[in-house]
């Protein structure tokens, strides 16, 4: 190779590197688009912008909250995928991301069409009973449906719901027989179990925990693997249930092709965040327990669920209504 041309690689390189460097000091340099697959008001909704304004702070730009709720989650993943790969468009979602495929059919793949960016949280979900219910832990709980199979309804927050699939591997784990009465949505159920018309459920935290602290209903434990920063009085079903685990965690994911350095920026800026004692504090308060980590970190938790939850789907025969 002649001198020239080992100048001129040399020189394209160092142009290459810079553009690089420049990209990333650059990003952002307008608003970015944040959707949500859920209504204002709910779990996701306020934990989506809890994690956009925190962006904001931090990256200079206005992080937009784009609610587009729907299918549990399916209408905003499917406008997130046909978006551009720029780092501008960015999706915020929970566990119904590899549960959908399993139900129903779908325009991506929740694996390749998608990059992981950061895990924000790792929400519970929580046990809860009605005050007439005729058991006041797990243990009970097993017993009293070993010793009368069938005859306890449980409700959930719909047919194949993280909340459905999560009694399901219960049940399949602890041997015992329970009935299901799907609702739609978690708000409904409560009501009910309010009412004294159903008596158990494993449902999101945030709409139980308000009931529980107040007494009007009962709660018997969650099903993170060990107790949650969030309800520390409550022992998890792991603790009867050896291996049972369910976590809802929500997160933001980018269309697949999405540029590096931002990917890399949002990564970053978010594990800063999630570092301040002020943030912890107010995400227990919702019921939520501080996530972070690498990008690769959550690939490997969202592969790893999309397998899981395929199998308890399977196995249990849940379908969407």
């Amino acid at each position: 190779m002649n001198i020239g041309r080992i100048v001129f690689t040399i020189t394209a390189a160092m142009v290459i590197m810079q553009g690089a460097a420049v990209a990333a000091t650059a990003y952002p340099e307008r608003p970015v688009r944040l959707i949500v697959g859920f209504p204002p008001g709910g779990a996701a909704d306020t934990l989506g912008r809890i994690a956009a304004q925190q962006l904001t702070d931090r990256l200079g730009q206005q992080v937009v909250v784009d609610n587009r709720g729907g299918a549990g989650g399916l209408i905003a993943t499917e406008i997130a995928v046909k978006g551009d790969a720029d780092g501008y468009t960015l999706l915020f979602s929970s566990i119904p991301h590899v549960i959908n495929p399993h139900l129903r059919k779908v325009s991506y793949d929740p694996i390749k069409s998608f990059a992981p960016v950061v895990q924000f949280v790792a929400v519970p979900l929580m046990m809860a009973a009605s005050p007439s219910f005729p058991a006041t832990s797990v243990r009970e709980l097993i017993s009293y449906a070993k010793a009368n199979p069938g005859k306890i309804n449980y409700g959930s927050a719909g047919s194949g719901s993280s909340s459905h699939l999560a009694l399901e591997l219960f049940k399949a784990m602890a041997g015992v027989r329970m009935e299901h009465i799907p609702y739609k949505g978690t708000g409904p159920l409560v009501t009910d179990m309010l009412g004294g018309r159903i008596g158990l459920t494993i449902a999101s935290a945030v709409p139980l925990s308000p009931q529980v602290k107040s007494g009007k209903l009962r709660g018997l434990a969650v099903t993170s693997p060990q107790r949650s920063a969030a309800f520390p009085e409550l022992p998890a079903i792991a603790e009867t249930v050896s291996g049972y685990e369910v976590i809802n965690w929500f997160g933001i994911f980018a269309p697949a092709g999405s540029p590096a350095p931002a990917i890399n920026r949002i990564n970053a800026e978010l594990n800063a965040a999630l570092r301040g004692t002020a943030l912890v504090k107010l995400l227990n308060s919702r019921g939520a327990d501080a996530a972070g980590g690498s990008a690769a970190d959550f690939a490997r938790v969202v592969k790893a669920d999309y397998a899981k939850w395929g199998k308890v789907v399977k196995e249990s025969g849940a379908r969407v209504d």
